[in-house]
């Protein structure tokens, strides 16, 4: 299964061992699974799971140590199709890559924005824990 993963869901992941998030993380980063992530999406994770909102929370190294691991297992791909579909516009870029990826799945943990499109384009659009329910 080719899966792209949301920041909400890596974030979510690094900041609470064992967690569903994290679960799905490592089941996506698992054969016979694959992660796709773009470089314009490796960014925002880096942006994101870098905040120093998170200190409190989780250390450093911890996210970072959750980033390196995504970033080695993910495999490159880059959309060369603009999407302009989501009510956010940040999201497309989950979209754009889902699409040139043929990915089966995209995780999400924004339920405002991307779970609502589920399928989308034939891509199912889960939550984590739906996510884990796949068999």
């Amino acid at each position: 299964m080719i899966v792209v993963l949301d920041a909400s869901t890596l974030v979510s992941a690094a900041l609470k061992a064992n967690s569903v998030p994290e679960r799905a993380l490592l089941r996506a980063m698992t054969e016979p699974n694959s992660l796709i992530l773009s470089r314009e999406i490796e960014d925002e994770y880096r942006e994101v799971i870098l905040r120093p909102k998170f200190d409190r929370f989780v250390s450093v190294e911890r996210r970072q140590l959750i980033l390196d691991l995504v970033i080695f297992a993910g495999e490159r791909v880059e959309p060369v199709e603009a999407v302009l579909e989501c009510r956010d516009p940040k999201d497309d870029k989950y979209l754009a890559l889902a699409a040139a990826g043929n990915a089966d799945v995209i995780v999400s943990s924004d339920a405002r924005h991307l779970l609502p499109m589920h399928p989308w384009r034939g891509i199912l659009i889960l939550s984590p824990a739906n996510y884990l329910a796949l068999p």
